[in-house]
């Protein structure tokens, strides 16, 4: 459906008006959801490192919805790139009703502390957490003024669980949580929501190379098997709709909510890590 042409209707369309940037927009989640916030009537700009795919996720989206979408490069770590996405935004449509801070990396494999170092930390820290800050100021920026806005942030499960990820992408998650709920109390005056989204593993293209499985049909078997709530895939489509609720009117009172979208793996922790391995 969000391949094809726009079909809903204004009145039915959860976004209309709205300008939006995305990070980390090219692929997987980010993708996903870029797609699905054109098709409620929002304005996106696509904010990524990948140009190439950046370019043809706009060349695909605008097949149905013409001058909706626009690419701008975009390396989260660096200051100067996503005032410039933001400006991009403010540029083209005016103003900037959301900010999805969804780019982040998952930074090496390894499990054990003595197999890690600070550099592995620090490389980690710098996207998912440096670069979440630097969304937040920019976009606070512009939405201070306005006096509203929604910032939304990509966690994770591994954020209200432990032992399922390395230590560094874990801790970051943890992080980008505390930021969120810092955020939402100081921008809370200013009529600016601030939440998080933390889904169960998603089989995106930075979750098969991480961990080393491309295969669609086995790398979903194996996140159905080792999850909690059967009978359902977790895709990244699910978790797009969970930011676009978080974007709309529809939780217009809602702030500093982590939203765990993981089929309820979190009250049980039956450890994906383990599958994994065995697999």
């Amino acid at each position: 459906m969000m391949e094809g042409s726009s079909s809903l209707s204004p009145t039915t369309q959860r976004l209309a008006g709205k300008v939006a940037v995305i990070t980390g927009g090219a692929s997987g989640i980010g993708a996903a959801t870029a797609r699905l916030f054109v098709q409620h009537g929002a304005k996106v700009v696509i904010a990524d490192i990948q140009d190439a795919l950046g370019l043809s996720l706009c060349d695909s989206i605008r097949s149905f919805a013409s001058d909706s979408v626009n690419f701008v490069h975009c390396d989260v770590t660096s200051d100067s790139d996503v005032g410039a996405a933001v400006d991009a935004a403010v540029a083209k449509h005016g103003r900037l009703d959301i900010m999805f801070s969804n780019a982040g990396i998952p930074g090496s494999p390894a499990i054990s502390i003595l197999d890690l170092n600070r550099a592995d930390l620090e490389n980690v820290f710098n996207v998912n957490v440096f670069g979440a800050f630097n969304c937040a100021k920019h976009a606070a920026r512009v939405m201070i003024p306005a006096r509203k806005g929604a910032i939304i942030f990509t966690s994770s499960v591994v954020s209200v669980t432990a032992g399922m990820g390395p230590h560094p992408y874990t801790a970051s998650k943890h992080a980008v949580v505390g930021l969120a709920k810092n955020l939402c109390v100081e921008l809370g005056e200013f009529g600016i929501r601030v939440n998080c989204v933390s889904p169960y593993g998603v089989l995106t293209p930075m979750l098969a190379k991480h961990i080393g499985l491309y295969d669609k049909e086995v790398g979903e078997r194996l996140i159905s098997e080792s999850g909690n709530l059967k009978g359902a895939v977790l895709e990244e489509e699910d978790v797009a709709a969970a930011a676009m609720w978080l974007a709309s009117e529809e939780s217009k009172y809602v702030s500093g909510l982590n939203l765990v979208v993981d089929g309820g793996y979190g009250t049980t922790n039956p450890g994906f890590v383990e599958a994994v391995k065995r697999l």
